[in-house]
Parts: structure tokens; sequence; C-alpha cells
């Protein structure tokens, strides 16, 4: 069986990743000034973040539209699909995975959609784990136990510069809100199963690398992994040229290092550093 894979950009799956496995990338929206951005395109992640702090209007984000799915859906029926495994952002964050299965019902049977619980490389390893399967054996049963298994292994964690930006956008628990109201620390947070989950906080960047470092080392030998900052590589070259000194025989091949997407980082800040890791089976 010919399996198509679905996600939506929030997945931070590089350009090469996509063309590679030929995983089909959804935009979601960003809304700045009233002007609305396909996801990745318009405005540059680095640039973004530098202008976030000084803009007068918070963005926002959006879904993409049923159309838009369905279109894609066709799209890939057309070119002899015969199934689609459709996999996306924790849908306590956010209602793209509505629109997904809204647009499903006009594809009765032929389209599994299914609900990641996380962001980032944290969908973005479910979706790449199902292309890689499908793309070897094209069965179903072992397309979805591959993204199963997958969502069972990822640790998401960050280190937050601020909590400013996560207490606007309402879609994280009190717990974790009332954290940035403790004078200036900065917030450790803990993504699974779609819930938001504080895990304690620092004082000082340098505390908040060092902590950060400390759970990647806990994670223990890994299948995959990627370094994320919105907008803080030397963040993020710490934690990775640190990660690989201390423990390289943890380290999986084809780590990434990548700035997460702006419709992310319009809801966590800049200046962030975290790491999505999946352990190995």
């Amino acid at each position: 069986m010919k399996i198509g894979i679905v996600t939506d950009s929030t997945s931070d799956l590089t350009p090469e990743l996509i063309q590679q496995h030929g995983i089909e990338v959804i935009p979601a929206i960003l809304i700045v000034d009233g002007q609305a951005y396909a996801d990745g395109a318009g405005i540059a992640r680095e640039d973004f973040y530098q202008r976030l702090p000084g803009m007068r209007t918070s963005p926002t984000t959006a879904a993409p539209s049923i159309g838009e799915f369905a279109a894609r859906f066709e799209k890939l029926f057309e070119v002899g699909n015969e199934h689609i495994v459709c996999v996306h952002a924790a849908g306590q964050l956010t209602t793209i995975i509505n629109s997904a299965r809204l647009a499903a019902r006009d594809f009765p049977g032929r389209i599994t959609v299914l609900d990641s619980g996380s962001l980032s490389l944290g969908l973005g390893f479910q979706a790449l784990a199902a292309a890689e399967v499908a793309q070897k054996n094209g069965s179903l049963e072992a397309t979805l136990q591959a993204i199963h298994s997958t969502r069972e292994r990822t640790i998401t964690r960050a280190s937050l510069d601020t909590m400013e930006y996560i207490k606007r956008s309402g879609r994280v628990p009190h717990a974790v809100a009332a954290l940035g109201e403790i004078l200036n620390i900065k917030p450790l947070v803990a993504l699974k199963a779609g819930i938001l989950k504080p895990l304690g906080a620092t004082r000082t960047t340098k505390q908040g690398n060092e902590r950060t470092l400390e759970m990647l080392l806990e994670s223990g030998k890994l299948e995959r992994l990627a370094v994320l900052h919105t907008n803080a590589p030397g963040r993020a070259h710490w934690l990775y040229d640190n990660f690989m000194q201390t423990a390289p025989q943890n380290a999986p091949p084809g780590i990434l290092q990548l700035i997460v997407t702006t419709v992310i980082g319009t809801h966590i800040g800049p200046n962030g550093v975290g790491f999505v890791a999946v352990k190995a089976a």
C-alpha cells in the first residue's frame, strides 16, 4: 500500500527531510499587525524573534483552513496514495488537528488523523518515523506503530527566558503561568501528552543552560535528537557542545540544531533553548 504522510509546519522538519521522505507539510498561519503569513514565508525566523519584544500588538496564530487540508489530501490521492496518515500538533494547544479531521470526512476510511501530543520536533520526529516505515514496507499498521512508539519514547524539555509570552497565550495551566510571577526567574518546562508542565526554575540563563544539559544527559542513549532555540544560538551551541563532550556515546546520528518556527515562538518568546530527544528503543 502506498501511504502519504501529512503533518503541519509546527513540526519544524527541515526542507531536506521533507523532500527526502516525501512528507506533505501544511503551514499554520502567523498574523502580524493584521497581515497573515503562511508559516515559513514572508518573515525570517531570526528577524521575527528580534522584532517580537518591540511589537506593539502581540502576533497571533491560526490553523490552516479545512479547504487547504482537503486540497492537499486530493493531491496525494491523485498521485497514487491509497491511504493518508496525518499527525499534527497537540490538540490541547492548537486547533490544527480539528481542520484535518473535518477535511478527512470527505474521504471516509482513507485517512487516519492522529494527535502527536507535542510540538516542534516532538511532532516532527513522529512524522519522520512514519514516513520512513511507509517508504520501506507500505504497511499501515507498521506506520501507525512507528508513530506510537516514537511518541512514547520522546522527551521534550525547555528553559524559557520569560513566562510573559506563554502567559499571554492563555494555553497553559495556571501552575505553569504562575512561575512567571516569582520574581525574574527562568522557567523550566516539559511537554508531554499535550500538557505543558512546570519542572522548576532558575535565577539565571547560565543556570538554565546547566539544568537543561542535566535533563538531556539524564535521557540516556538516544535514537534522535534536536537542539532547539528561539533565536538563542549561543545557548543552543553550548548545549550541543557540552552534550557531545560529556556523553558522545549517547548521541544519535544526524543531530538537528534549529530555530523554532515563528508560530510556536509567538507563544514562548525569544531567547529560549530546549531539546527534543527520542530514547533508543
